[in-house]
Protein backbone atom coordinates (compact mmCIF):
# COMPACT_ATOMS: atom_id res chain seq x y z
CA UNK A 1 0.00 0.00 0.00
CA UNK A 2 1.18 3.68 -0.54
CA UNK A 3 1.32 5.34 2.29
CA UNK A 4 1.19 8.96 3.14
CA UNK A 5 5.00 9.79 3.16
CA UNK A 6 5.83 7.93 0.09
CA UNK A 7 2.90 8.97 -1.65
CA UNK A 8 3.91 12.74 -1.18
CA UNK A 9 7.36 11.95 -2.03
CA UNK A 10 6.35 10.37 -5.55
CA UNK A 11 4.21 13.39 -6.11
CA UNK A 12 6.73 15.69 -5.43
CA UNK A 13 8.88 13.38 -8.03
CA UNK A 14 5.73 13.61 -10.67
CA UNK A 15 5.23 17.62 -10.37
CA UNK A 16 8.84 18.21 -10.80
CA UNK A 17 9.21 16.20 -13.32
CA UNK A 18 6.30 17.76 -15.10
CA UNK A 19 7.82 21.68 -14.04
CA UNK A 20 10.81 20.43 -16.03
CA UNK A 21 8.72 19.60 -19.03
CA UNK A 22 6.38 22.85 -19.11
CA UNK A 23 9.75 24.96 -18.19
CA UNK A 24 11.77 23.27 -21.73
CA UNK A 25 8.00 24.36 -23.63
CA UNK A 26 8.68 27.27 -22.63
CA UNK A 27 11.83 28.74 -22.68
CA UNK A 28 14.04 26.12 -25.11
CA UNK A 29 13.69 28.68 -27.97
CA UNK A 30 15.47 31.13 -25.73
CA UNK A 31 18.42 28.90 -25.45
CA UNK A 32 19.10 28.00 -29.10
CA UNK A 33 22.32 29.86 -29.28
CA UNK A 34 24.24 26.54 -28.68
CA UNK A 35 22.45 23.09 -30.49
CA UNK A 36 24.40 21.30 -27.75
CA UNK A 37 22.45 22.61 -24.71
CA UNK A 38 19.39 22.40 -26.67
CA UNK A 39 19.76 18.80 -27.23
CA UNK A 40 20.94 18.11 -23.71
CA UNK A 41 17.59 19.62 -22.52
CA UNK A 42 14.98 18.22 -25.19
CA UNK A 43 17.06 14.46 -24.12
CA UNK A 44 16.46 14.86 -20.59
CA UNK A 45 13.09 16.16 -21.14
CA UNK A 46 11.97 12.95 -23.16
CA UNK A 47 13.38 10.87 -20.53
CA UNK A 48 11.52 12.72 -17.86
CA UNK A 49 8.30 12.37 -19.67
CA UNK A 50 9.34 8.63 -19.93
CA UNK A 51 9.69 8.28 -16.28
CA UNK A 52 6.40 9.86 -15.49
CA UNK A 53 5.04 7.31 -17.06
CA UNK A 54 6.64 4.46 -15.78
CA UNK A 55 5.97 6.44 -12.19
CA UNK A 56 2.19 6.38 -13.07
CA UNK A 57 1.92 2.63 -13.76
CA UNK A 58 4.02 1.86 -11.39
CA UNK A 59 1.40 3.57 -8.67
CA UNK A 60 -1.56 1.19 -10.83
CA UNK A 61 0.59 -1.95 -10.18
CA UNK A 62 0.42 -1.10 -6.69
CA UNK A 63 -3.48 -0.56 -6.53
CA UNK A 64 -5.34 -3.20 -4.36
CA UNK A 65 -8.05 -2.97 -7.92
CA UNK A 66 -4.84 -4.30 -9.97
CA UNK A 67 -4.08 -7.25 -6.91
CA UNK A 68 -7.27 -8.34 -7.37
CA UNK A 69 -7.67 -8.68 -11.04
CA UNK A 70 -9.51 -5.55 -12.14
CA UNK A 71 -6.69 -4.10 -14.32
CA UNK A 72 -9.64 -3.07 -17.02
CA UNK A 73 -10.79 -1.19 -14.66
CA UNK A 74 -7.51 0.88 -14.27
CA UNK A 75 -6.96 0.29 -18.12
CA UNK A 76 -10.91 2.15 -18.35
CA UNK A 77 -10.18 4.70 -15.88
CA UNK A 78 -6.68 6.06 -17.01
CA UNK A 79 -7.16 5.16 -20.83
CA UNK A 80 -6.66 8.76 -21.81
CA UNK A 81 -3.90 9.54 -19.73
CA UNK A 82 -2.22 6.36 -21.28
CA UNK A 83 -2.78 7.25 -24.69
CA UNK A 84 -2.08 11.34 -24.39
CA UNK A 85 1.13 10.13 -22.65
CA UNK A 86 2.25 7.79 -25.55
CA UNK A 87 1.09 10.68 -27.83
CA UNK A 88 2.88 13.56 -26.34
CA UNK A 89 5.99 11.27 -25.82
CA UNK A 90 5.62 10.57 -29.50
CA UNK A 91 5.05 14.54 -30.56
CA UNK A 92 8.20 15.65 -28.98
CA UNK A 93 10.46 13.19 -30.13
CA UNK A 94 9.50 14.05 -33.41
CA UNK A 95 9.57 17.82 -32.93
CA UNK A 96 13.12 17.97 -31.07
CA UNK A 97 14.70 15.76 -33.69
CA UNK A 98 13.31 18.14 -36.43
CA UNK A 99 14.09 20.86 -34.50
CA UNK A 100 17.50 20.10 -33.66
CA UNK A 101 18.12 18.98 -37.76
CA UNK A 102 17.28 21.98 -38.90
CA UNK A 103 18.94 23.91 -36.30
CA UNK A 104 22.44 22.22 -35.60
CA UNK A 105 24.38 23.73 -38.40
CA UNK A 106 22.69 27.69 -37.96
CA UNK A 107 21.22 28.14 -34.60
CA UNK A 108 19.92 32.09 -34.90
CA UNK A 109 18.92 31.34 -38.72
CA UNK A 110 14.88 30.93 -38.91
CA UNK A 111 13.92 27.42 -39.78
CA UNK A 112 10.26 27.58 -38.99
CA UNK A 113 8.83 25.60 -42.27
CA UNK A 114 4.99 25.15 -42.14
CA UNK A 115 5.14 21.28 -41.23
CA UNK A 116 7.49 22.17 -38.25
CA UNK A 117 4.94 24.76 -37.06
CA UNK A 118 2.17 22.05 -37.17
CA UNK A 119 3.61 19.66 -35.48
CA UNK A 120 4.87 22.56 -32.68
CA UNK A 121 0.92 23.27 -32.31
CA UNK A 122 0.24 19.77 -32.20
CA UNK A 123 2.77 18.79 -29.47
CA UNK A 124 1.80 22.01 -27.55
CA UNK A 125 -1.91 21.17 -27.43
CA UNK A 126 -0.83 17.48 -26.94
CA UNK A 127 1.25 18.77 -23.63
CA UNK A 128 -1.80 20.49 -21.92
CA UNK A 129 -3.94 17.66 -22.01
CA UNK A 130 -0.84 15.64 -21.08
CA UNK A 131 -0.35 18.08 -17.81
CA UNK A 132 -4.44 18.40 -17.32
CA UNK A 133 -4.50 14.14 -17.39
CA UNK A 134 -1.27 13.36 -15.63
CA UNK A 135 -1.81 15.91 -12.38
CA UNK A 136 -5.63 14.81 -12.02
CA UNK A 137 -4.41 10.99 -12.46
CA UNK A 138 -1.71 11.69 -10.27
CA UNK A 139 -3.79 13.26 -7.60
CA UNK A 140 -6.19 10.12 -7.92
CA UNK A 141 -3.83 7.94 -7.52
CA UNK A 142 -3.23 9.40 -3.86
CA UNK A 143 -7.49 7.84 -3.00
CA UNK A 144 -6.90 5.31 -0.22
CA UNK A 145 -10.41 3.75 -1.99
CA UNK A 146 -7.39 2.45 -4.36
CA UNK A 147 -5.61 0.25 -1.64
CA UNK A 148 -8.38 -1.59 0.06
CA UNK A 149 -11.05 -3.35 -0.05
CA UNK A 150 -14.22 -1.48 -0.37
CA UNK A 151 -18.29 -2.41 -1.17
CA UNK A 152 -17.95 -0.52 -4.87
CA UNK A 153 -14.63 -2.65 -5.70
CA UNK A 154 -16.83 -5.93 -4.77
CA UNK A 155 -19.48 -4.61 -6.76
CA UNK A 156 -17.00 -4.17 -9.85
CA UNK A 157 -15.60 -7.75 -8.94
CA UNK A 158 -19.08 -9.25 -9.51
CA UNK A 159 -19.85 -7.57 -12.52
CA UNK A 160 -16.46 -8.74 -13.84
CA UNK A 161 -17.45 -12.29 -13.16
CA UNK A 162 -20.64 -12.55 -14.78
Amino acid sequence: MLQTGNYSLVLLIQLTLLAYDLFVNSFSELLRGEPVIQLVLFIIQDIAILFNVIIILLMMFNTYVFQVGLVSLLLERFRALLMFSALYLTLSICFHCWVLNLRWLASNRFVWTDGLEALFVFQRTAAVLYYYLYKRTAEYMGDPRLYEDSLWLRDAFARARQ
